[in-house]
């Protein structure tokens, strides 16, 4: 009977997908080591951890472990996209901490998890199949950290790794590598500390057949040849991982799964959407008065039109609505090719006009507006005390070695810059993107500052490229704040349409400088790119086909950078250099010194001089070392009050000059048991003298030589103590020893 009850119990589990699944990838333990050309090496495994997944991996690189996991769902999305959702989360156990919030345990994402979440999405995005609409989940968590090998790319490679191997359908696997350059030398997989000395940090993820699928990076205004030469070493070194996990994958992988789609829509009725709208897209899109509201007001209309005169037949209207917008898609596409003109009427490569004005708001410390065509953005600087820098959380710490930013970038986009009514709140995913991204473009131009300073974006209107209109506002605010940049920076926004040839590749394209929002939606790449008119500080591929040719990206990189220096022509002829002239409203930091012993008067009981002073006049005063402080003031009236509240606190009696090695009459002003408080003139702070320091005898209790409150003694001054600022006395030394004891000896 116990023998049926078990044979039961294993037929009802083997009808679970979930241990079927378990079962059959125990036996399916991979392992396999990709060499790169400096001697590193990125160990891949899958089949031991998390086995209910639909796809599993470990990534390491050194002592750096990341396990990622991918899951879909069986059942389709009711959306019309890839809803794709990837979190990357930093385990505090992971390096040996306890998170130091109040819980003690991981709370919300921080902005490196946002950051690196974003950078694996666009990894793997392009890869997807286009009609591939079911909830996918990838989670990256890391294991381990070595502080020496930075995550991000081990995360990367390890969820390329878990979609490869996984039943899930993508076009993939991908590889990522980081580069360096210092001294002239491109280094593969730099360290932490190789890229405090590097010149750039760049990740560079790719697809077979060296197809550029992802960039992104920052670079301390490093030349378009070094760059260049850097993308062409990472994409070769990417191989390396793709063959390998290909490997893996022909050995290990599951079958990819059978999926449904929807049931497309019959060819009598495609053909009708196109007869009743591609003249009338036609005319919409070659119409170059259209701004981007009225375009998008005409489209609107055109569209609700057609699914009018077609809401009697029996199509779905979701699927009446891709159907028309896949035929503006290509319409609009065709324009371009057929054409060479974009649909503001503007050639390829022309900019759209730019305003810039300055010193908007004379309380702002700094302040610019940037206007590219219908896209506005509000750049405003504020200047506050060293103790306002940015801390870092400690796991941030430990992979960037940053432990505070005393520059930083907040980056907003309020849902009114597109007309649209939305929430307010936190910066969502986007924006901190964003603004890390505009960040990296002018912190190598931003000089080691005394103040914190912090820069705010605030766009008012968005028709594409908001980003990089940031970083050419920050560079004109940051110059109006009076800030000495290395040299004034800008970005712009390339893209691209293509046609693919019959493996799916890019056979004919057109690249597009200085990126409209439509063109963002239509196309094919967002390729952000920003910098000086010497070389590149900060680049962002958004890349939404399966690969880009070296050719291609080669060719973007080029446009970008001619863009660029006209738009840093265009700027310079509202702002060129720092303001010289000093406004009333800029804040004031200096240094004082205040010896040992009037510490205590500077600070008050418990420090509240420093919390009246600070809350009073907002004036801010940090240790710098034993004697000196820094004094910070948010403007020159306030330094002014602080300066004669401090005057009068550290002056408020006459300190005679005391000789070294004199003798002086001491007022006894308190009995302690460990000694007496004494004064040597008035208005002195009360210094100690031990009961050690008053006879030669050992004293238990001052009372012992009569000594009371009011008492008068004599006493030797010997300076100050270097620590406390206390005087050094001593009755003893000015006493005569007790005679010594002689003892008669017995004669008897």
């Amino acid at each position: 009977m116990l023998v049926n009850h078990r044979l039961l119990l294993t037929r009802v589990r083997c009808k679970c997908r979930h241990y079927r699944k378990y079962l059959s990838s125990k036996a399916n333990l991979a392992e396999i080591e990709v060499p790169f050309s400096n001697g590193t090496k990125l160990k891949l495994t899958s089949g031991r951890y998390a086995r209910f997944a639909d796809g599993a991996c470990v990534a390491t690189l050194g002592n750096t472990s990341v396990l990622s996991t991918v899951v879909s769902k069986a059942k389709q999305s009711s959306s019309n996209f890839l809803p794709l959702v990837v979190d990357y989360r930093q385990k505090a156990a992971a390096a040996g901490r306890i998170p130091t919030n109040f819980l003690r345990k991981e709370l919300g994402p921080t902005d490196r998890e946002v950051l690196t979440s974003r950078v694996i999405d666009r990894s793997l995005r392009p890869l997807f199949p286009y009609n591939y609409n079911f909830d996918t989940q990838i989670v990256c968590n890391m294991l381990a950290v070595d502080g020496t090998n930075l995550p991000e790319t081990v995360a990367i490679n390890a969820a390329s790794t878990a979609l490869a191997l996984s039943d899930v359908p993508w076009n993939g696997p991908i590889g990522a590598v980081r580069l360096g350059h210092i001294d002239n030398e491109i280094i593969v997989n730099p360290t932490r500390r190789d890229l405090e000395e590097s010149t750039l940090n760049l990740i560079v993820a790719a697809a077979s057949g060296n197809l550029v699928v992802m960039l992104e990076g920052s670079a301390k205004d490093i030349l378009q040849q070094d760059l260049l030469k850097a993308i062409k070493l990472g994409t070769k070194e990417a191989q390396n991982i793709v063959r390998s996990i290909e490997k893996l994958q022909k050995d290990y992988g599951k079958m990819k799964r059978e999926y449904e789609t929807q049931t497309a829509l019959e060819q009598s009725i495609v053909d009708s959407v196109q007869t009743l709208s591609s003249m009338k897209i036609r005319e919409i899109l070659s119409d170059h008065n259209h701004d981007k509201l009225s375009r998008d007001n005409a489209i609107s209309e055109l569209r609700q039109t057609v699914m009018n005169q077609l809401r009697e037949t029996e199509a779905d209207l979701n699927q009446l609505q891709d159907c028309f917008n896949t035929n503006l898609r290509q319409i609009f596409r065709q324009l371009i090719f057929e054409t060479d003109t974009r649909c503001d009427g503007r050639h390829l490569d022309e900019l759209r006009k730019i305003n810039c004005e300055v010193s908007l708001y004379e309380p702002l410390h700094g302040s610019a507006l940037f206007q590219r065509g219908q896209t506005q953005v509000l750049c405003t600087v504020a200047f506050d005390s060293p103790e306002s820098a940015l801390k870092m959380d400690p796991l941030t710490m430990i992979t960037s070695g940053i432990k505070e930013k005393n520059f930083f970038l907040h980056y907003e986009f309020p849902s009114y810059a597109t007309g649209e009514v939305g929430r307010s709140g936190p910066a969502g995913r986007r924006e901190v993107g964003h603004g890390a991204l505009a960040e990296r473009g002018l912190m190598p131009v931003v000089p080691q500052q005394p103040f914190t300073v912090r820069l705010t974006a605030e766009v008012l209107e968005s028709n594409g490229s908001s980003s990089m209109a940031s970083v050419c506002g920050g560079s004109l605010a940051l110059l109006d704040a009076g800030v000495p940049l290395s040299a004034p920076a800008a970005g712009v926004a390339i893209g691209l349409v293509s046609t693919p040839d019959e493996r799916g590749h890019v056979a004919d394209y057109r690249i597009l400088t200085d990126l409209l929002g439509i063109e963002d939606y239509m196309g094919d790449m967002d390729f952000k790119v920003a910098g000086t008119k010497k070389g590149i500080t900060a680049l962002q591929a958004d890349i939404k086909i399966p690969g880009l040719p070296l050719r291609v990206v080669m060719e973007s990189v080029q446009k970008a950078c001619d863009a660029k220096s006209k738009i840093i022509d265009i700027m310079n002829q509202c702002i060129d250099k720092p303001r010289q002239d000093r406004k009333e409203s800029m804040p004031v930091l200096e240094e004082m010194e205040v010896e040992p012993h009037k510490r205590a008067k500077l600070l008050g009981v418990g420090g509240t001089n420093l919390k009246r002073l600070y809350l009073e006049t907002g004036v801010q005063i940090s240790p710098i070392d034993e004697n000196k402080y820094a004094v910070f003031a948010p403007s020159e009236c306030a330094m002014s009050e602080a300066r004669t509240r401090l005057a009068r606190w550290l002056s408020a009696e006459s300190v005679p000059q005391l000789e070294f090695g004199a003798i002086y009459t001491a007022k006894v002003v308190e009995v302690r048991d460990n000694g007496v408080l004494v004064t040597l003139y008035p208005g002195m702070s009360p210094a100690l003298l031990h009961n050690t320091q008053l006879d030669h005898r050992k004293i238990l209790h001052p009372s012992a030589l009569g000594l009371e409150v009011g008492s008068e003694i004599q006493v030797k001054y010997f300076g100050r103590d270097p620590v406390s600022g206390q005087a050094r006395l001593s009755r003893k030394v000015i006493t005569s020893p007790p005679p010594p004891h002689v003892r008669k000896l017995d004669k008897s």
